[in-house]
């Protein structure tokens, strides 16, 4: 079997372990299950990961500039006189010296079965003693009954008011601040400035002045504006609510529902949609139903997004002076390109500068901005068109809309724009932030002006008939 000496060892060798092995296996269980017996009869005599100090909770405590780390013991559980939780679990009770009670003068009435029980305390009589132990009995045995009548609380007018301002109710418009609401819903100022934007470019176009058609249009152009501001407000709702600039916008306070914004809103923009398209012109219509989708569907959302919502904006506000030509000429000319260039060009600056020191604001309500996400594109930015203005202002007399006068009276107000936009870029602060922006407020209105007034006068002729030709000589 085996063939060297070696090989013959060392099978005896395994052999020899392998009985024993087969021999120490039932000892083996019989000493696994003991000591799982052992554990389970007694396991706080058994060490446990608990009982090592580096394994026990641990702070870190900062002293004379070094850290030095120790080991808090974990505190005992205190334990209460009665736990609800075990009523089988034993503790020593001090001993409370007991009051008698009053005795009332309590008549029995005859045939009822727990007058006695009632007459007497509800107290256990039990006077337990230092050092005496005693088993916690369930609360419930020891409360009798009692035929005492409960004790009801008279809730106060004021109180009962409080507890129905918390709950849910009928929202409830008052009639007399609809005025209000309404207008601060449609942004009422913003709506102001379209109108006055859209009226310059109706009155900067080269034809007669008719005052029906210059009212239609700048009613018809309110109308969308207050359109698109409302289903704004009704988008950002969640988000205006974490601004301080707009947590006090009516939805927001619930001073109307969502329902009631939407109605408003189709209430301003069907009628001011059909006024442009069928009273004015449907170029005119189909102008303001675009700027009514670009605001509320693409403004709106991006500014959640990226920090084009900025662009996006600036295209919506050069609209309205647009839709002002197209509403006197019916076409698209290069004076309204030029109109709108100005506006487009103009919002950067303002807007920049407002939203610089608004910053925290924007960020709370999750807005994407300039300001925000990308500071140095924003000063950039804003004087890069604020330099813009200028050029815009020496393309006018090119295109044939004002005289060349224009660009030397408005190079003053121009430069000054671009001088504070410079300081912005340069200073980067709240304080140039802010004069760039009070600048821009008067700004727009000072160019519109100066360009009316540089208009270029276009006189209607009256085409005369032409000369007729000289008649050949007759031979």
């Amino acid at each position: 079997m085996f063939k060297t000496p070696c090989s013959r060892l060392s099978g005896l060798v395994a052999a020899n372990v392998n009985q024993k092995l087969v021999r120490n296996v039932p000892r083996s269980h019989q000493s696994a299950r003991s000591l799982i017996q052992l554990y389970r009869r007694d396991p706080s005599n058994w060490i446990t990961y608990q009982h090592l100090n580096f394994l026990k909770r641990q702070y870190v405590a900062k002293g004379n500039n070094e850290l030095h780390q120790r080991a808090v013991p974990k505190r005992a559980p205190v334990l209460t006189i009665v736990d609800e939780s075990d009523d089988s679990v034993v503790r020593q009770v001090q001993h409370v010296p007991t009051i008698d009670p009053v005795v009332t003068d309590l008549t029995p009435q005859p045939g009822d079965a727990t007058s006695e029980a009632a007459a007497q305390p509800a107290i256990a009589t039990a006077k337990p003693t230092i050092g005496t132990v005693s088993q916690v009995k369930s609360v419930s045995d020891s409360v009798e009954t009692s035929d005492e009548t409960p004790h009801v609380q008279v809730e106060t007018d004021e109180a009962r008011e409080a507890r129905l301002e918390r709950q849910w109710k009928e929202l409830k418009v008052d009639l007399s601040e609809l005025p209000d609401v309404y207008a601060r819903l449609a942004k009422i100022k913003l709506t102001a400035l379209v109108v006055v934007t859209a009226a310059a470019g109706y009155a900067m176009a080269p034809v007669p002045f008719d005052p029906a058609i210059f009212f239609l249009s700048c009613l018809g152009t309110g109308l969308a504006s207050c359109t698109a501001n409302s289903i704004n407000q009704y988008f950002e709702v969640p988000f205006d609510s974490n601004m301080n600039r707009t947590k006090n916008r009516p939805l927001v306070r619930g001073q109307i529902s969502p329902l009631h914004a939407v109605s408003f809103a189709l209430a301003c923009g069907v009628p001011g949609v059909a006024l442009l398209t069928l009273a004015v012109n449907p170029l005119t219509g189909f102008l303001g139903a675009l700027n009514i989708f670009l605001y509320t569907c693409c403004y709106t959302p991006l500014k959640r997004l990226s920090i084009t919502n900025t662009w996006v904006g600036a295209i919506v506000g050069a609209i309205p002076p647009v839709m002002g030509w197209t509403a006197a000429t019916g076409t698209l000319d290069p004076g309204a390109l030029l109109l709108g260039g100005f506006l487009y060009s103009w919002q950067f600056p303002h807007f920049n500068a407002l939203s610089w020191n608004l910053r925290e604001d924007y960020s709370r309500g999750g807005y994407r901005m300039m300001s925000v996400t990308h500071p140095g594109m924003c000063k950039r930015v804003a004087l890069r068109h604020s330099l813009g203005l200028a050029g815009l202002s020496c393309l006018a007399p090119v295109l044939d809309v004002t005289t060349w006068t224009f660009p030397l009276v408005s190079l003053p107000i121009n430069a000054y724009i671009s001088y504070l936009a410079f300081r912005f870029y340069r200073r980067g602060d709240r304080s140039s932030a802010r004069k760039l922006f009070f600048c821009s407020l008067w700004h727009l209105p000072m160019l519109l002006l100066l360009a009316l007034t540089c208009k270029k006068s276009r006189r209607d002729q009256e085409a005369l008939p032409p000369a007729p030709l000289p008649l050949a000589p007759q031979s």
